[in-house]
């Protein structure tokens, strides 16, 4: 059983410790060092009340997918995410299941690289989180989209690519999937989106093939609705000691896609602001 109290000091430690910069968030002048509640809130998903109990001790029970998201803002290690697990009365994230846990040095590349179009995703495509160039050149952030569903019930972004050229990127998911299911057995999610994707034919013959085909480095042409076609880089990375995917978008510089690029992210900032 958790100590009472445990998880409210780590919750207030780890805020304090984390630097604004570390999230993308100019320092300011600031009476603490730290993140404020506010700020924890907002990029956890979480109202602020619901926060400052959980940091005073008055609601020590939060879901799994509430300290999940708090130890993904707080950049927390594997070891100290299995701590607030613990001290929140949750069993730590078992290696059998995908795991969701990012690690800080992908969270920081979020926040460092606005040039870049980077997007997190679990094993088996599920997106985690993005940064704001991402979501400026594929639309909103929604971290219960999945990719393969995406991809295999037409609902993916517009992408201009030959028959080739998607046929080896469905196979290349599949094969993520089968990867996934055999690695992580007992995780639902997994076995849930295999018993989703069979009733689609095409997804079906792939599955049946069981071929083996990985990502490889390629160039996407995307079809935004305000700045027409922009060609950019694609490359898929792997978090060392993880099976977190990062995906990432760049344009060469010096060309008219690097300035389309430009003009999508400054559009997309406009939104925003």
């Amino acid at each position: 059983m958790p100590v009472r109290g445990d998880f409210a000091a780590l919750l207030r430690a780890w805020r304090d410790r984390l630097q604004p910069a570390a999230v993308g968030i100019p320092a300011g002048i600031r009476r603490t060092s730290g993140l404020r509640r506010e700020e924890v809130a907002m990029l956890a998903g979480i109202s602020v009340d619901y926060l400052v109990r959980l940091e005073q001790g008055r609601s020590e029970r939060p879901s799994e997918e509430v300290v999940a998201s708090l130890a993904r803002v707080l950049q927390l290690s594997d070891a100290e995410r299995d701590q607030l697990f613990i001290a929140a009365g949750l069993p730590a994230p078992s290696p059998r299941t995908v795991p969701h846990h990012i690690p800080g040095s992908v969270q920081r590349l979020l926040a460092r690289l606005p040039d870049v179009a980077v997007g997190v995703y679990t094993t088996h495509w599920t997106l985690l989180t993005a940064n704001a160039a991402w979501v400026a050149l594929l639309g909103p952030l929604d971290r219960a989209r999945n990719l393969i569903v995406q991809q295999f019930t037409g609902t993916a972004v517009p992408v201009v690519q030959s028959a080739e050229q998607v046929e080896h990127f469905e196979r290349a998911l599949v094969s993520d999937l089968r990867t996934a299911r055999l690695k992580y057995p007992d995780d639902p999610s997994v076995r849930d989106l295999v018993e989703r994707l069979t009733g689609i034919d095409r997804f079906a013959r792939l599955w049946a093939e069981g071929t083996i085909v990985e990502h490889r480095s390629k160039v996407k042409t995307f079809v935004h609705p305000q700045v027409g076609t922009v060609t950019l880089d694609c490359d898929v990375f792997t978090a060392t000691g993880t099976d977190i995917r990062i995906v990432t978008y760049t344009a060469a510089p010096e060309t008219e896609d690097a300035s389309r690029f430009d003009l999508i992210r400054a559009l997309g900032a406009a939104e925003v602001g």
